[in-house]
């Protein structure tokens, strides 16, 4: 069951986010971990054709060249001094997507990715797909409430639109 959570929560969804929304839906049973229990590069095929429909770029593999490099540092005649990779990056580079499986929480992955988000050049949102079951335990409930936690505090100020929490 394909659930979710925008954040902040006072703040309504795009119909750009909503796009992204619907691509997990329609591979719903493809993709629940309720009854699977497939890596984040599987997820990541099943949800391939439905992304790119709506203008993604994916990574195709695990080689530099395969994957999605998106700036983070200017150098010299605007060469790229750094970059971070992503599993999927809208066209207009606005909103970049990570797909995790069993890493989200037990190895703080999720974490990582809300830093990387921040400081890609021009990225506006972040979208995490989890599993809502990982050996037994809720790894979106977990991320909810940390973001949750996040917002409501108001104690750090990240420099996204928003983030939004997939869980498969």
């Amino acid at each position: 069951m394909i659930r979710y959570q925008f954040f902040p929560r006072s703040h309504g969804i795009t119909e750009d986010v909503k796009a992204v929304i619907n691509c997990f839906k329609t591979v719903d049973t493809d993709i629940s971990s309720d009854n699977l229990k497939l890596n984040s590069n599987a997820v990541l095929e099943k949800l391939r054709p439905h992304l790119e429909a709506i203008d993604y770029f994916l990574e195709t593999g695990k080689s530099k060249n395969d994957k999605i490099h998106v700036p983070v540092l200017f150098g010299y005649d605007n060469e790229i001094d750094k970059s971070f990779n992503a599993d999927a990056l809208s066209k207009d580079g606005k909103i970049v997507i990570e797909v995790e499986a069993g890493r989200a929480v037990d190895n703080n992955q999720f974490l990582k990715d809300i830093f990387q988000a921040c400081m890609m050049f021009e990225v506006e949102y972040l979208v995490i797909a989890v599993r809502n079951d990982y050996r037994g335990s809720d790894d979106f409930k977990k991320i909810y409430t940390f973001l949750e936690t996040l917002y409501i505090s108001s104690r750090l100020h990240l420099p996204l639109k928003g983030i939004l929490l997939v869980g498969y």
